[in-house]
């Protein structure tokens, strides 16, 4: 995944044939380390997506729609008092380095004309979107404000000194760029290598902007086994190094740009701008612009992240009190197990009670014939040498009475246990399937009104009427409408409000997993939709990963919500059972409306 020196000079390049001249429109900061920003160009409106995401960061255009907070972060609304309606003068990349800076002309409070920057560092955890005054040189304000309580090396405050991060190259051989590096520079460069650093990691060391693709990229090119001693090569093949380099160079400079996905296994694997000979043997899917290529091979990835690190505190929760209802039902079944000796204690004190003229008080234990079995055997009782024979009986008849009592509710606390087990393991699974914030915050009220969490306090005033999440909708290969709840708000209502009675209701056998609708309206459901259906209801379960999964499904007029009953519990009846093994491949194959 290289986001390195040569997809920021692609990016580049694509910014500045759409983005020149462009007027600032809009500025939205959905994520805490993420900007979007709207600009008119000179025939369309884009979107400039800024990440310093520490796992994501990346500069890219972009069409996805991300929800934005009620109120706009601090560092947003100073890009908007600053930048609506500025001009983009110029976009560009420092030294082939990880740096893009976007150059806006805009104007200030009194209407004098001044130019601000934007400079976005994409540097793993470092990354950072830094506003600059242009002239002067000094930070207005960062995404990410970095002190030196945090940092030693660099401050990125208000008020401070725009400084480049300090490169990692040594002494008098600071690190070269690619675009310009000659070959008595490549060779100075070597000569000042300690032994045994290996061709790529040279590449990465003495270069701007060269990732480990790029590295063993540059080699193949040259012909020249990646893993070799850069100290021990011989001068010729120093000279295909250098040929390697340029080969490369010349694909960026003359702007060869070829954005691809490469896939392995079915899956992507990387992506670049350019064709990759590394890889000529794997599939690769070509794209229009870098940007798409970096849209589609990063949002997924990102977005997951985003809503796990979301949901982490109410994901401990549930984890915690599934943790305690695995221990309690353990428990539970140990008592449950001696307390079925309810009966024979009531045995062995009936048998003292008809063998009292053969028992003495000293007798620890006793052999007695056992009336009431069919083989007539002998059974052996202790008894309590301080006890009497017939307060022996007693004793036994007590622990009868209190056991049959204790497995009543042993019972009670085991169906509890099991349904509170269920719930939880639903709620886990719903949030595997979250895919935006709304889903989140429906599960976190869900908890505090189930009293797992605590309740917000609503402040005087404020109160909004909340939005709600919409089910995923598919469109079955026959063109008939699937619907799918991810929590159990949208469970409820697909089941209780929104299907029909003659509507198909399908959902795991025993399993959590979200309520699947197929929306017949009381027409014939057929073979494909139905299984096309149960593959969505087993896909979207705890049994995601299993084979031969069972999902019943019946008429919605046959699914019933009981009194009192947890968010998106129900019970059913006059079903039928189809066995299915979860294909995310086939519903693939399906419209998907949202």
């Amino acid at each position: 995944m290289p986001f390195d020196g040569s997809v920021i000079n692609s990016i580049i390049f694509e910014l500045n044939q759409k983005l020149q001249n462009g007027r600032v429109d809009k500025i939205h900061q959905p994520e805490k380390d993420e900007l979007i920003i709207g600009i008119r160009g000179f025939k369309e409106n884009y979107k400039l997506l800024l990440s310093a995401s520490p796992t994501y960061p990346r500069l890219h255009l972009t069409n996805e729609n991300k929800s934005n907070p009620q109120s706009p972060p601090t560092f947003c609304m100073l890009l908007r008092k600053h930048l609506i309606g500025g001009r983009i003068v110029s976009i560009q990349q420092p030294e082939f380095e990880r740096i893009v800076e976007i150059t806006i002309e805009c104007q200030d409070e009194m209407g004098y004309s001044t130019t601000k920057m934007l400079t976005i560092e994409i540097m793993g955890r470092h990354s950072n979107i830094i506003f600059l005054d242009k002239e002067s040189g000094k930070i207005i304000d960062s995404i990410k404000r970095i002190s030196f309580d945090i940092s030693s090396v660099r401050e990125v405050l208000p008020g401070k000194q725009y400084v480049y991060p300090p490169s990692s190259g040594e002494g008098e051989f600071p690190k070269l760029s690619p675009l310009t590096a000659s070959f008595d520079s490549l060779l100075k460069s070597i000569e000042h290598q300690s032994d045994n650093l290996k061709i790529d990691k040279f590449l990465m060391k003495a270069f701007n902007g060269i990732s480990p693709i790029a590295a063993k990229e540059i080699c193949t090119y040259g012909n020249i086994e990646f893993d070799s001693d850069i100290t021990r090569i011989s001068d010729q093949l120093r000279l295909s190094l250098y040929r390697g380099i340029e080969i490369f160079v010349s694909k960026l400079k003359q702007n060869e740009y070829k954005p691809n996905i490469v896939i392995e296994e079915g899956k992507p694997k990387d992506f670049y701008c350019i064709d990759l000979k590394m890889y000529e043997h794997l599939h690769k899917d070509y794209l229009e612009s870098i940007s798409e290529a970096v849209e589609k091979f990063y949002f997924v990835k990102d977005n997951k992240d985003r809503i796990k690190q979301k949901y982490g505190d109410i994901q401990k929760i549930i984890s915690n009190r599934l943790d305690r209802c695995y221990k309690k039902l353990e428990i539970l079944n140990n008592e449950l197990e001696k307390a079925h000796d309810a009966e024979k204690y009531k045995l062995y004190g009936d048998l003292i009670m008809s063998n009292l003229y053969q028992i003495t008080k000293d007798q620890s234990k006793v052999s007695l014939l056992n009336y009431f079995s069919e083989d007539q055997s002998y059974i052996e009782i202790s008894m309590d040498t301080q006890l009497t024979p017939v307060s022996n009986a007693q004793r036994y008849f007590k622990k009868y009475n209190k056991s049959k009592s204790a497995l009543t509710s042993i019972e009670h606390q085991l169906d509890e246990n099991k349904q509170e087990l269920e719930y939880l393991e639903t709620q886990a699974d719903n949030l595997e399937k979250c895919t935006e914030e709304l889903e989140i915050n429906e599960i976190r009220q869900e908890l505090a009104e189930q009293g797992y969490t605590k309740k917000k306090k609503l402040v005087k005033g404020k109160v909004k009427a909340a939005a709600s999440s919409k089910p995923m909708q598919f469109i079955s290969t026959t063109g008939i409408e699937i619907y799918v709840g991810k929590n159990n708000v949208q469970n409820d209502y697909l089941t209780i409000k929104f299907a029909g009675p003659k509507d198909i209701w399908l959902h795991t056998k025993e399993i959590p997993g979200s309520h699947v609708i197929i929306r017949t309206g009381g027409g014939q459901l057929d073979d494909a939709t139905l299984v096309e259906a149960a593959n969505l209801a087993a896909f979207y379960s705890k049994a995601k990963n299993s084979t031969k999964v069972p999902v019943d499904y019946t008429a919605r007029k046959n699914v019933r919500k009981p009194n009192g009953a947890k968010p998106g519990m129900v019970i059913y009846d006059t079903n039928k059972t189809v066995y299915i093994d979860p294909n995310e491949e086939d519903i693939k194959k399906l419209i998907k409306i949202n």
